[in-house]
């Protein structure tokens, strides 16, 4: 009895071992595949937001302003804490831990490859700063792929703070915002340290899709994505 145990438990732990050396070489082939020609993340290291132009009178009054973006840089040393755990609770709870990616999404998103569905959610803040900056909007397999071995190129070179710093300057938050200060400007005419918990929390619910969550046209979907991201606050340890 005791060898046909054994046996059965041989065999098994042989299938396994095979099956788990066949993923791990064909992961291996394929990141190395699609390591070859991607672009250079010299541009993220070194930022260079474009801003607003302001022409001023000779009384020093705004005359008008010109930009592509509209968008205010702040330093991410200027940014108030909760405007920071606001947008990592929405967006990346594990975003000080990871490598630049979540390898239990990672899991996911090959087993969803694999099943022909399409690739969806689940990107690291890092992942979405490679996305926006190097790569098209594309959602396939190969663009996944390449946002992942781009942030793990990134976070071997950047600090956290200094990723987040490009995330919370470059995003687009609607309404022709970009970054938080600009929109915490055009959604509530406010600075960033004068924001309530609630604004906060309803900021960092745009990045997902800024024109599905209008806190007019759409009152009751923010609500609810803002009540999601105070959720989130509370259980990440932010707020009370």
């Amino acid at each position: 009895l005791y060898k046909h145990f054994f046996l059965y438990f041989g065999a098994l732990f042989n299938i396994f071992f095979l099956f788990l050396m066949t993923v791990t070489v064909s992961l291996y082939f394929i990141f190395f595949q699609y390591s070859k020609d991607l672009p250079s993340i010299q541009e993220i290291k070194n930022y260079q937001p474009s801003t607003l132009s302001r022409v001023y009178d000779a009384d020093g009054k705004i005359i008008d302003i010109f930009a592509k973006q509209k968008r205010i840089y702040t330093p991410i040393s200027d940014m108030p804490d909760l405007v920071k755990e606001a947008f990592i609770s929405a967006e990346d709870k594990n975003f000080y831990s990871h490598p630049g990616y979540d390898a239990i999404s990672l899991v996911k998103a090959i087993i969803d490859a694999f099943r022909g569905k399409k690739l969806r959610g689940a990107s690291t803040i890092t992942q979405q700063v490679m996305k926006n900056f190097l790569l098209s909007g594309e959602r396939t397999t190969k663009r996944k792929i390449k946002e992942i071995i781009l942030a793990s190129r990134i976070e071997k070179i950047m600090s956290k703070d200094q990723i987040l710093n490009v995330y919370l300057n470059e995003i687009f938050l609607g309404q022709g915002a970009y970054g938080v200060t600009a929109a915490s400007l055009k959604y509530f005419n406010k600075r960033l340290e004068d924001l309530s918990i609630g604004e906060a929390a309803f900021l960092a619910s745009l990045p997902k899709a800024p024109s599905f969550y209008h806190p007019i046209r759409q009152k009751v979907r923010a609500i609810q994505r803002r009540n999601f991201v105070l959720k989130e606050m509370r259980e990440n340890g932010y707020i009370s």
